[in-house]
């Protein structure tokens, strides 16, 4: 398995001198090892950094961040308050999440499934997004009854041992796992294994499990960010809402875009059936559409049939990259939902399964310094790489995106 952890402390920057920085140009694939140093001065690429200083001592660290019990955080009669800025256009199960991080998932969805969370005095879906103003009724919350922690049956030791195994980094606040395509990350209708299920066979001592903090589709393999502590989940998720983390997504495309590299800037809206939910390209003022900006950049062409596309993207909308590839007219391949070029024909040998991948992570880890963690190709999609003669190690140009 590849893994590539760094913690690193670099040089802040101000957005002033972001903007003196080159601008991101089409350059050329080259080995990992062999890109020259740049000119000096010149701007450092944004994932290669060097650790400037260790980890405190862990004595150190919990007298710097004693944690509360989860009780004391949660309120125990009815309150309101108000979105902040920074909480503008966040979902309600993340503000909830956001706010307390020691709820569970299934107490949250169990609140506003009921009615008993209300927006200026009104019902709203877990996935619905706040506005800065907006007045939040929050009943009384509490912890689930944890179940008892003892010896762990047959099956629950199966399950830790294939946590173990997508485990990409682990300390004493964070986990990374590299999640297999096909295995959902929370519930859902009729869905009875999951990574947030899974999660409850690493319950500690206190009956406090592993805490998500983001999540990523379905079909979608790769890094998935897990708080293992509340004093984590707070600082990880408070990151993601304030665009700290960098995310980097490997896909394979049809045909050859163009320009080789560029930014995709649309509004995306929910659109809603029976059957389906997918995202449409929306106008700015339409219901419920959100901004999405996605950088992209090519890698390498399997002879201009198929390219292999590295993707960026600056916000983290529902099916974002999936909506926006196909909005330029090249489709990740094997997307169920997205994919609209009609009599295309899938070259033989190659799986017809999502070919999108969650490559790299990189984010302030709770206690100093940053993560940064990279999860290799999922076997379908190194079986294409190796039918199409990809070449993985090569030097991958979306490093140089901009941050905004």
């Amino acid at each position: 398995m590849s893994r590539r952890i760094k913690r690193t402390d670099p040089k802040p920057r101000s957005r002033d001198e972001r903007k003196e920085a080159r601008p991101y140009q089409a350059r050329s694939t080259k080995k990992a090892g062999s890109r020259p140093g740049g000119k000096p001065g010149s701007k450092p690429p944004r994932f290669v950094t060097e650790c400037a200083e260790r980890r405190p001592p862990k004595a150190e660290l919990e007298r710097a961040a004693p944690e509360k019990p989860v009780e004391a955080l949660l309120p125990t009669k009815v309150q309101t308050v108000t979105v902040t800025a920074d909480e503008n256009n966040m979902r309600v199960d993340r503000f909830l999440e956001a706010r307390f991080p020691g709820l569970s998932f299934s107490h949250i969805q169990r609140v506003v499934r009921k009615g008993e969370l209300r927006v200026d005095g009104k019902r709203v879906d877990s996935k619905d997004r706040l506005e800065e103003g907006q007045s939040v009724r929050i009943p009384p919350l509490k912890v689930d009854t944890p179940k008892a922690v003892g010896e762990l049956s047959e099956a629950a030791q199966k399950t830790l041992k294939a946590l173990k195994e997508m485990t990409i980094f682990e300390d004493d606040d964070v986990l990374v796992l590299n999640k297999p395509a096909g295995l959902a990350v929370q519930g859902g209708s009729g869905m009875t294994r999951h990574i947030d299920q899974m999660l409850e066979v690493m319950r500690d001592a206190k009956g406090q499990k592993p805490r998500l903090v983001h999540r990523i589709d379905r079909e979608t393999s790769g890094c998935l960010l897990i708080a293992k502590t509340r004093f984590a989940a707070s600082h990880l998720t408070g990151a993601f809402r304030s665009r700290s983390a960098r995310k980097v997504y490997w896909a394979l495309v049809p045909g050859l875009p163009k320009p080789k590299q560029g930014r995709i800037s649309t509004f995306l809206a929910k659109e809603e059936s029976e059957d389906d939910t997918i995202m449409r390209i929306a106008q700015h003022g339409d219901e419920g559409a959100s901004h999405a900006v996605t950088y992209y950049a090519v890698v390498e062409t399997a002879g201009n049939k198929l390219t292999w596309v590295s993707l960026k993207p600056v916000t983290g909308r529902t099916h974002q990259l999936r909506a926006h590839m196909a909005h330029i007219g090249h489709p990740i391949v094997g997307d169920p939902k997205y994919f609209n070029i009609e009599n295309w024909q899938l070259p033989g040998g190659l799986q017809n399964r999502l070919h999108l991948l969650a490559r790299r992570i990189v984010i302030p880890h709770p206690r100093g310094g940053f993560i940064d963690a990279t999860a290799p190709l999922p076997p379908h999609m190194q079986q294409s790489w190796n039918l199409l003669g990809l070449d993985a190690s090569r030097f991958d140009p979306i490093e140089n995106a901009p941050e905004e």
